[in-house]
């Protein structure tokens, strides 16, 4: 049996732990709270903090693979791991590249990869030099997740909330649509490409609201987001699985914006909705098996399930029974214990090959289905 280690227990180790189930492999998972949503999932739960190199190493040693499931890790230490024998998917140099804001941008800029025009900047005083840059938007380097870290500058005047760090400023592309493609990696450089999901964002929280696959483009559009996303994966040199946001403008022009290298939101659809899961393919890349069949299986939307706002404290579900009501609807609730405004708590997936039914469906579990906490706030 192979050992395979997951670093971070977060809901995507869960979902991935949950696709382990299938596969002939022993999993090992290090998070720092025994009470992680992957902690009772795994053969050997390690409690431990991944960004620490000693900890880091002390797992990996004696591990055949290891994956991530969040960006913020101590990737010298898998650096090391790697000389040692260890396979870490995806390497630690695209891993290297695309944590770091910065390196991730000249990564797009040295490979013709269209992306937003930018900035380096040192500080937030640099701000002050490149107020013709505005309206734009401040992304610190290294530390930011999940909305966090993202700052818009539309005028002179939102300067003093820029960060005070090494950080980039992008110059604010015209978004008609935001897609995301998936592209898988195998260890013998074979790709496989998910269909692209188009993105609705929660403008407040910044979060993914839901998303609908197949995004709704023109084929022009598509032939240029799969060639950019699979350009990005290839030229990362490494295997694993890719996903690759981008921005479509008015004029039909993509730009990449962000890529995470590792299993992501805007894959979840595909548990149900698709012949191989994100979560069923990165294992078949771990362990080296033939890539899975991206093709979708019907069309979905998938509803992220937030935090409802004013409660915070024990979670608890109201409306999940009516949900489940819903014939072709998949809830996935990600066994956290306490909730808070805005908190990723699950998702559900509706799949339908009528998409008047999918919206109707999504804003359905939507305002049925929510999170409390046990104290109001």
């Amino acid at each position: 049996m192979i050992k395979a280690g997951i670093l971070g227990g977060g809901q995507l180790g869960r979902m991935l732990l949950q696709e382990a189930a299938n596969y002939p492999v022993i999993t090992h998972v290090m998070e720092n709270d025994a009470d992680c949503p992957a902690a009772k999932l795994c053969h050997h739960f390690f409690k431990g903090d991944i960004t620490r190199y000693e900890e880091v190493m002390q797992f990996g040693e004696g591990l055949d693979v290891l994956t991530i499931e969040i960006e913020n890790v101590n990737v010298e230490a898998l650096f090391d791991l790697e000389e040692k024998g260890v396979k870490i998917i995806p390497r630690p140099a695209a891993l290297h590249t695309i944590k770091n804001k910065i390196l991730q941008k000249e990564f797009y800029q040295k490979h013709e990869i269209p992306t937003a025009p930018f900035k380096i900047l040192s500080d937030r005083n640099e701000l002050n030099s490149h107020v013709d840059m505005l309206p734009a938007v401040h992304k610190l380097a290294t530390g930011g997740y999940d909305g966090k870290g993202v700052q818009i500058i539309r005028k002179e005047e939102d300067i003093a909330l820029g960060f005070d760090a090494p950080s980039v400023l992008e110059k604010m592309i015209p978004i008609q649509k935001e897609i995301a493609i998936t592209v898988a990696v195998g260890q013998g450089g074979q790709t496989a490409v998910y269909p692209p999901v188009e993105m609705v964002f929660d403008p407040v929280l910044n979060l993914l609201d839901f998303q609908l696959c197949p995004a709704s483009i023109p084929e022009k559009v598509l032939w240029k987001a799969e060639a950019m996303a699979i350009s990005v994966a290839r030229n990362l040199g490494s295997a694993g699985l890719f996903a690759v946001e981008m921005f479509v403008d008015g004029n039909e022009n993509v730009w990449v914006n962000e890529t995470a290298p590792r299993v992501h939101n805007s894959g979840h659809h595909t548990i149900e909705a698709h012949y191989s899961s994100q979560f069923d393919m990165l294992w078949r890349i771990m362990l080296n098996y033939p890539l899975g069949n991206t093709a979708y299986i019907m069309p979905s939307i998938m509803i992220n399930i937030l935090g409802a706002a004013g409660y915070s404290g024990e979670a608890q579900p109201e409306g999940l029974e009516e949900v489940l009501s819903i014939p072709n609807a998949f809830v996935h609730l990600y066994g956290k214990r306490e909730t808070k405004p805005g908190r990723k708590m699950g998702h559900a997936t509706v799949i339908s090959n009528e998409r008047q039914e999918l919206i109707h469906q999504a804003n359905r579990i939507r305002t049925t289905l929510s999170i409390k906490g046990s104290k109001a706030i």
